[in-house]
């Protein structure tokens, strides 16, 4: 039971600990975004065998506790769309200018993995070996973004697995997590949805 509710913390907790890096980040100029489109939503088919928990935009197996496998759904927003002075404008760039750490736009597999593992082991009290096996750049409905495949181990319990879609328009970043425990049996669910994902 620990497993499980730790489980689905950490699929919230994943989310928290991006959108503070996105946030830091926010060396997202307006000038550095100006490339992108701007989107209103992201959609994606959720599995008939996943239903929505008390936790906002965030789904569970039907069968759970005995099935530990969720999804959750976050929108980060940068904010850029409000109206600025010249002035504004100019003070945001040269801040964002004298940010060291890079935009989601340059984010790496290091930094990724890095602030992922750094926060989970804090959360845990303990290394939990967070690695990330695969950072593919990808293009949703001409939205650039990210695939990343990870996992980590907490003692003697089961391995974590995660896929995250990270998806990167003019205002918004919107983040879908896929996770699952090892006997988890929710891979070609989560495969066919991941296939439905549309941004507008």
């Amino acid at each position: 039971m620990l497993r499980i509710k730790k489980s689905l913390l950490i699929s919230i907790l994943t989310v928290a600990f991006m959108a503070a890096f996105l946030s830091e980040a926010s060396a997202v100029s307006a000038y550095a975004e100006e490339e992108l489109k701007p989107a209103k939503q992201c959609t994606f088919v959720i599995p008939s065998r996943f239903k929505p928990s008390s936790e906002k935009n965030l789904f569970i197996d039907n069968s759970y506790p005995m099935e530990s496998g969720s999804i959750k759904y976050s929108v980060y927003y940068n904010g850029m769309d409000i109206v600025m002075t010249n002035r504004e404008r100019e003070e945001a760039e040269k801040k964002a200018e004298e940010k060291v750490i890079d935009s989601s736009g340059e984010l790496t597999k290091k930094e990724y993995e890095e602030l992922l593992s750094a926060n989970y082991n804090k959360e845990y009290g303990t290394d939990v070996g967070y690695k990330v096996s695969a950072f593919d750049t990808i293009e949703i409905d001409g939205f650039p973004g990210y695939k990343i495949e990870a996992s980590y181990k907490v003692g003697d319990e089961e391995p974590i697995y995660q896929t995250v879609y990270m998806i990167r328009s003019k205002f918004r970043t919107f983040t879908i997590i896929y996770q699952r425990a090892e006997d988890d049996e929710c891979s070609e669910s989560f495969e066919k949805s991941a296939e439905t994902i549309h941004v507008m």
